[in-house]
This record gives structure tokens, C-alpha cells and sequence, in this order.
């Protein structure tokens, strides 16, 4: 693995050297351990992101990687979002992924960093030009479940570079702070199949991920996490979408309004 070709807030180059034992994304255990447990070093701020992120590494029984660090306290206020609560809803929308089984988001922790409580999510090295404009015909499975996904979290932000393609054509999402709102919020650029049938096994998928939400929090592991992260009404909310594709059995149409996130790319 070569060094990341990174910049910081400044415009300098952040030297990040190759990284030995890197974690492969199907080690999601080791993973984790590493991202939640692991000494962090920070390179520097992502001069692209809106609120204050940091690449970091992550070192940790031998093994490191780079991560991305989002601490609470670098959050932009936003008015229709509780204070500090975009890291945890970075997490939780990992936790939906996991549930599901898609692996669409790359491992995602709520930890304490150099600058306090925040989300560190794995780090995907990535070609900046590529995006789902360029390859959204190549990978129409995995575009159906991002855009499923994306209503199920109601997602405020899936731009076309929030989709990303790795070296060996895997596709990871990220960017899921404004999500999870108990109002409708779903801005997104994948509409290609609004209004087609869902596929049945993601219909599978969803069922099973209803079944676990909806298991009291004191027992079931998925549901316990989800309560920990998000409001009740949040929770409840969840539900609702997700009980709601379970019926309909199609890809929503756009509602009125602003439905394309700004910048779409």
C-alpha cells in the first residue's frame, strides 16, 4: 500500500507512510478492535469536509490503518439535528449495514480521540474521479441496496461522491451524519429505480433487520445499540420506513420538494 496523496486545511501534503498488516474490510472484528481501541495519531483536517474531520492512524496489536476521525465537538450546528449527535449517527448507520449484511459502510466506531467523543470510520483509499455518475451502470445490485439503504436511514445527504469505489471494485458509503431524522428528509441522486420492485432478497434482508430493531433493547444486541445512538422517536421511525418498504415492495418515487442533494456530486 503506498502512502495516501492527502492534503491538509492549508493546501500541505500530509506524508502518511505505507501501512503494514492493514485490515481487509471481511476482518470485521479485528477491525473494530483496532479502530476502538487502537493509539491515534492525527495527519491533519480534510480541507473538503464541513465539519472538522481528521485523518488519522490507528495503531494497535501490530496492526494500523487510517481512519477518519469526526470528534463531536467539530460538528457545524445544524438546526434540524440535535447538537452533537452526528458521530453517533455515523455509527448507527453502520450498525444498520451490518445488520444487513451489505457491508456498504466501512467499519464505524463512537470513541474518545485527541479531540474528545467522536466517530472513527475506517479509511478507503479511493480514485477521487470515480463516483456513482461514472459507474452507476456497472454495479446495478449494490446501487439498488445504497439507494434501499438510503430511505431506510433517511438519508439528507447521498451525493455522488459519497459512493466510493475501491481497488478491487468494491463500493463503500460514508457521509451519514444528517440521517436518521424522524422527519422526511431523503435527499439523494440515485432515482434510476423509483417506483420498480424491490428485489427479494433485499426484501429478505429487510425483514430481518425489522426483527431485530424491533427486540426489546434490553435483549437484543442490534436493537440495544441502535437505543444507545439515536432518540426513541428515532428508533420508532426507523421502524415505520422500514415496515413501510416491507409493504409497498418498491422503490420510492421523489416527494415534492428539494429531493437532490447540493452539490449532487
Amino acid at each position: 500500500m503506498t502512502s495516501a496523496d492527502l492534503q491538509d486545511e492549508a493546501g500541505n501534503h500530509i506524508q502518511v507512510w505505507p501501512l503494514n498488516h492493514a485490515p481487509h474490510s471481511q476482518d470485521a472484528a479485528g477491525v473494530l478492535d483496532l479502530l476502538q481501541n487502537g493509539d491515534m495519531q492525527p495527519h491533519g483536517m480534510l480541507p473538503w469536509s464541513s465539519n472538522y474531520n481528521l485523518l488519522v492512524t490507528i495503531c494497535h496489536a501490530g496492526a494500523n490503518a487510517l481512519a477518519i476521525y469526526k470528534p463531536r465537538r467539530g460538528e457545524r450546528p445544524l438546526w434540524d439535528f440535535p447538537e452533537g449527535t452526528l458521530c453517533q449517527r455515523e455509527v448507527s448507520a453502520y450498525i444498520v449495514n451490518k445488520c444487513l449484511g451489505w457491508e456498504l459502510v466501512p467499519p464505524t466506531v463512537l470513541r474518545r480521540g485527541v479531540q474528545g467523543i467522536g466517530a472513527v470510520q475506517l479509511y478507503v483509499a479511493n480514485d477521487p474521479e470515480q463516483h456513482f455518475f461514472t459507474f452507476r451502470e456497472e454495479f446495478i445490485d449494490t446501487i439498488q441496496r445504497i439507494a434501499v439503504f438510503d430511505v431506510v436511514i433517511n438519508n439528507g445527504d447521498r451525493k455522488a461522491g459519497h459512493i466510493l469505489r475501491d481497488a478491487s471494485d468494491h463500493l463503500w458509503c460514508i457521509d451519514h451524519g444528517v440521517a436518521f431524522s424522524v422527519e422526511p428528509k431523503l435527499r439523494t441522486v440515485i432515482w434510476d429505480y423509483a417506483g420498480a420492485p424491490i428485489p427479494a432478497d433485499i426484501l429478505e434482508d429487510l425483514r430481518r433487520l425489522l426483527a431485530e430493531v424491533e427486540q426489546p433493547w434490553e435483549t437484543g444486541l442490534v436493537s440495544q445499540e441502535i437505543h444507545s445512538l439515536l432518540d426513541e422517536t428515532e428508533v420508532e421511525a426507523l421502524k415505520r420506513r422500514i415496515a413501510h418498504l416491507l409493504k409497498r415492495r418498491v422503490f420510492p418515487r421523489p416527494a415534492s420538494g428539494h429531493y437532490i442533494p447540493w452539490p449532487p456530486v
